[in-house]
């Protein structure tokens, strides 16, 4: 025995290094200080999926009934719901803000428009976007990266080549697969290691593509092929270490899968007593470093992004809006079940035999023997609790709508009371002035740097000549334009206005029909652009698809009305003056 341990810390230890334990290491480390959030995690995603209380820490109460009201789950897609068609409200959400005279010219900005609109459309972003915001939700973190990808695929039949998208693409990063050091001042400072699961035929793959995974590919098939030599005890006792998800390491190298772990940030070597910035260290294994090199991305570790949903002081992971509605759900299943229960005693209650009494079956017109001792009595059930437990249960679900932040307004529920427009439309304003501020903060920290994390990936790959679809304002149609990467250089930003235009869309409107509407309308009307409050309102009503804001274009109708009304009374006039046939044929006398 001692002599295989032996072999296998020789093996293990040929083909590990040090870097690829400290990384293992650090993954570890920072794993197990986040227990108590994956743990709250656990619980809430029990909740979300539960069709029963068995599943969830109600079931500890014994009740017979075993039913779940599913307010949190509902609460969930609420938020989704909303969040998402505040942050895609309409086609024309992308805007870009150049830096100088140069950045902001009109070419230069319809085509870097255009660009990440139509790459945004054809890598489906929207559906990433709402796998985000479900993880933004249910975890109250959301995390992402984008590469440059070029998809091929091969015709079965004839061996061709098919193209598939192309261009720079948001990757969702599970937060389970994901940790960093949380008292990092800010989230891209903090050194963070990303976890992947991937099949032996993946790394060959990337080793055909890269030459850096050949070697680390060649380690990683070596062990494998010898540990079905040794036992899990064998492993335990030389190695005694485990992976997450596989178990003992003899599971884990007996499968066709390998942990990929990659760290990016700065580290410090202790050896050469060195800082370095943007390193990126890829491990397989637990124990094979596959290259150390700076971080392959215009943005360095700004490429990872994270946003949260209610921020913690000096903590990085941030709370998710469903996480303290867990005990009020807890108390709704309580009383539903509490509820439930009563009612079948009612319905069922127990009976006291008292004395001797012949076996019987409790049923209608049933027939009882008894002796004169005997006795069977009802024990009835008071009631006048549970209609207090169905108002308080109500009352709950109320409570909880409005702590997540989706307010009723939100639901179309109209909260009591009689009320003007003006007095409706100010309520629904103030009313969601959280469910506001949280969309904004995930368009602002994770929606935004994407789409210049995907345009700066672009840039770099310096090939680029797409042809994309834009929008001609002045002419009011759709038109195709050439981009090349030339013009996809400019200093400036990106910034997606859905959801800052969602919510200040319903005030503007109303502001302006207030002042449309009054005395004020005709001292300013000589100031006011026709065009420029045409545009306006098509914007904020999302009418462009339909094409009713064209310049002038109701001039042009009228004329054409116009003409074709007077073809149509001189076609009548002609009409009158023509004889029929009878007033055409000579009278017989």
């Amino acid at each position: 025995m001692a002599g295989k341990v032996q072999e296998l810390r020789s093996l293990y230890g040929d083909y590990s290094d040090n870097s690829a334990k400290e990384i293992s290491a650090l993954w570890d480390k920072w794993n197990q200080k986040r227990d108590p959030w994956m743990s709250e995690l656990i619980e809430v995603r029990n909740f979300i999926f539960a069709t029963d209380t068995s599943t969830t820490s109600v079931d500890g109460l014994g009740w017979k009934n075993k039913t779940t009201i599913p307010k949190i789950c509902q609460i969930r897609d609420n938020l989704h719901a909303n969040y998402i068609s505040a942050l895609f409200p309409n086609d024309n959400w992308v805007r870009w803000e150049g830096d100088s005279n140069d950045d902001e010219e009109a070419t230069k900005k319809l085509a870097i428009e255009g660009y990440i609109a139509t790459k945004a459309r054809q890598s489906n972003l929207r559906d990433t976007e709402s796998s985000l915001l479900y993880d933004y939700i249910d975890t109250g973190n959301a995390f992402s990266t984008n590469a440059y990808v070029r998809e091929v695929s091969y015709d079965p039949i004839d061996g061709a080549e098919i193209k598939g998208y192309t261009g720079p693409k948001v990757y969702r990063i599970d937060p389970m697969d994901i940790v960093f050091n949380p008292v990092a001042p800010e989230f891209y400072m903090a050194p963070k290691i990303v976890r992947k699961i991937m099949g032996i035929g993946e790394i060959a793959k990337l080793a055909e593509k890269e030459d850096i995974w050949s070697e680390a590919l060649f380690k990683s098939t070596q062990v494998r092929r010898t540990s079905g030599d040794y036992s899990v005890t064998d492993w335990n006792r030389a190695i005694g270490f485990q992976v997450d998800g596989f178990g003992d390491l003899r599971e884990y190298y007996g499968s066709n899968y390998v942990e990929v772990l990659t760290f990016e940030g700065d580290i410090w070597d202790e050896e050469t007593n060195t800082l370095h910035e943007d390193m990126q260290i890829i491990v397989i294994d637990r124990s094979i470093t596959v290259t150390k090199r700076k971080i392959p991305h215009p943005l360095g570790k700004r490429r990872i992004n994270h946003v949260g949903w209610r921020k913690r002081p000096n903590n990085l992971y941030a709370m998710g809006p469903l996480a303290n509605l867990v005990g009020m759900q807890y108390r709704l299943d309580h009383l539903e079940n509490l509820k439930a229960d009563a009612q079948d005693l009612m319905v069922h209650p127990p009976l006291l035999i008292k004395g001797d009494v012949d076996p019987f079956i409790w049923e209608p017109n049933g027939q009882i023997r008894i002796t004169e001792d005997g006795d069977v009595t009802e024990l009835g059930m008071n009631l006048a609790g549970v209609s207090a437990a169905n108002s308080e249960m109500q009352l709950l679900e109320a409570r909880m709508e409005e702590y997540a932040g989706a307010p009723k307004q939100a639901m179309g529920i109209r909260t009591p009371g009689e009320k003007t427009a003006f007095e409706v439309q100010s309520l629904e304003n103030a009313a969601g002035r959280i469910f506001q501020e949280k969309i904004e903060n995930f368009e602002m920290n994770q929606l935004e740097p994407e789409l210049n994390s995907m345009l700066a990936t672009a840039v770099k790959e310096g090939d680029i000549e797409e042809t994309v679809r834009t929008f001609n304002d002045d002419l009011g149609v759709q038109a195709f334009l050439n981009v090349t990467t030339n013009d996809l250089s400019a200093t400036g930003k990106i910034r997606p206005i859905g959801a800052r235009h969602f919510g200040q869309q319903a005030q503007l409107l109303q502001n302006l029909g207030g002042i449309l509407n009054g005395p004020m309308a005709q001292m300013i009307a000589p100031h006011v652009s026709g065009k420029a409050l045409a545009k306006l309102i098509e914007d904020s009503l999302q009418l462009r698809k339909y094409g009713l804001v064209r310049p002038f274009i109701g001039l042009t109708e009228q004329q054409e009305a116009q003409e074709y009304a007077s073809v149509l009374q001189q076609e009548g006039e002609v009409d009158e003056a023509t004889p029929t046939e009878a007033e055409a044929q000579p009278e017989v006398v």
